[in-house]
């Protein structure tokens, strides 16, 4: 059996308790007989957890019962437990396939740390692994796709990956070692068994070493990731400030690291086009968006938003003299009050004062509305809110979140921004005065 893999990658420091994934199969029988042949030599300690999923009946029992039988007569540490990836996988709208490898890897999780396991071993083999690469060559994929299965991902490793199914059934045969048959992987209902049932044999008539081949160009395959991989990570780490990258240095980079950015950021699993649609969007000018799985790209100002941030309106509130109001969504209190101006204020964009005559109708809190515009005091010209707003700098979010003051002629004051000549007050006036205050 070719274990060099396990030295390769210090999958297995000495001293580690590793926890084997046993199904019952030969694959899984030829891991957990093999770990515990090379336990002494590694300096390792061996023990097992079977997950009965529920699926196959009367043979998904058989199967627990056998693993129990195993590990009993072999003095084995056991981790039992029983499933129904039937009904988890109508809770959550998956296929029966991948709600099986959800439960059966949360449940690897929890028997790792109810044991004490710092390793997780599960018994993926070479012929496993070119079948995985041609499954995502068929449904199309990159090149992360075609780096087959990692050696090494987490506190997950395989042990066997180098190893072809035939040398499994050897070793069994070898060491007398049973196991158990899945009735469904004679099936060619499921895809992979297809690949494992058809296209195979076709590829070690060209190839008989087709496996052993197919892994050296996923180990290449995995070395270029991991280049293009870091090169993203270092464009992120310089460019990336926790929302936001400069949608023009983005569009620069190569398509093979902006692409892997992209990813990385959304934290999702992008098909191409929504590379795409993402890269169509760093082109563009001035407000626009992208939408993918879960989640909304924006661009403004020359900038894509990973954050898919998203923020509640201001409302419309009256402000009465003599009350007080708190704002949730702004995290402001707004206090409302008659007065007589008597000298001028030095606190202006926290306290607003406005000739009580001069006001038309009630004043209200609100957000921007479409046509706003304003007479700022001392500029001699009115400008719209979304010059305004464009000459602060504000984006979006800060545009919609900035209160506005207003009286049934239109706006008394931008808060922060600009405060209106109309009902201006000198000294002596009656004024109604308006404090704008942090929670």
């Amino acid at each position: 059996m070719n274990t060099e893999i396990i030295e390769k990658y210090n999958m297995l420091p000495k001293g580690t308790k590793l926890l084997c994934a046993v199904s019952g199969g030969a694959d899984s029988m030829c891991l957990l007989k093999l770990m515990l042949s090379k336990a002494d030599e590694l300096g390792i300690t061996v023990c097992a957890a079977h997950f009965e999923h529920g699926i196959r009946g009367e043979e998904s029992l058989r199967d627990a019962d056998f693993v129990a039988k195993w590990c009993r007569e072999n003095n084995v540490e056991l981790v039992l437990e029983h499933g129904n990836a039937e009904a988890y996988a109508k809770e959550r709208s998956l296929s029966l396939e991948e709600a099986a490898r959800e439960l059966r890897y949360d449940f690897l999780e929890r028997a790792a740390k109810k044991t004490g396991s710092a390793k997780i071993a599960t018994a993926h083999n070479a012929d496993d692994n070119v079948e995985t690469m041609l499954f995502n060559l068929a449904r199309g994929t990159g090149s992360l796709g075609l780096c087959g299965i990692p050696p090494v991902r987490g506190n997950i490793v395989r042990p066997l990956l180098l190893c072809t199914r035939a040398e499994i059934e050897q070793f069994l045969e070898d060491n007398n070692v049973p196991h158990v048959e899945d009735s469904s992987n004679f099936s060619d209902d499921y895809s992979r068994n297809m690949i494992r049932h058809k296209v195979m044999p076709v590829l070690r008539e060209i190839n008989p070493g087709v496996s052993a081949a197919a892994g050296r160009t996923a180990e290449l395959l995995r070395e270029d990731e991991s280049y293009l991989s870091e090169a993203a990570d270092n464009f992120i780490k310089k460019h990336f400030d926790g929302e936001s990258v400069d949608a023009a240095g983005l569009l620069k980079l190569p398509r093979p690291i902006s692409a892997r950015v992209i990813r990385k950021l959304s934290k999702q699993k992008l098909s191409y086009r929504h590379v795409e649609d993402i890269l169509k969007l760093c082109s563009g000018e001035g407000l626009g968006w992208a939408d993918i799985p879960g989640m909304r790209i924006r661009r403004e100002k020359g900038r894509i938003f990973f954050n898919n941030e998203s923020w509640e309106k201001i409302q419309d509130r009256e402000l009465i003299p003599g009350t007080e109001i708190e704002i949730p969504e702004l995290q402001i209190r707004i206090k409302t009050d008659f007065a007589v101006k008597k000298e001028e204020i030095n606190d202006l964009f926290k306290t607003y004062i406005f000739k009580y005559e001069d006001i038309c109708g009630n004043i209200m809190l609100t957000g921007r509305k479409n046509g706003d515009s304003i007479r700022p005091k001392g500029r001699n010209c009115t400008k719209s809110l979304k010059k305004l707003f464009l000459e602060a700098g504000y984006n979006q979010r800060q545009r919609d979140l900035t209160p506005i003051l207003r009286d049934d002629k239109g706006i008394l004051a931008v808060h922060g921004l600009a405060v209106s000549q109309r009902a201006e007050a000198v000294k002596g006036d009656k004024i109604l005065r308006i404090r704008i205050e942090r929670i």
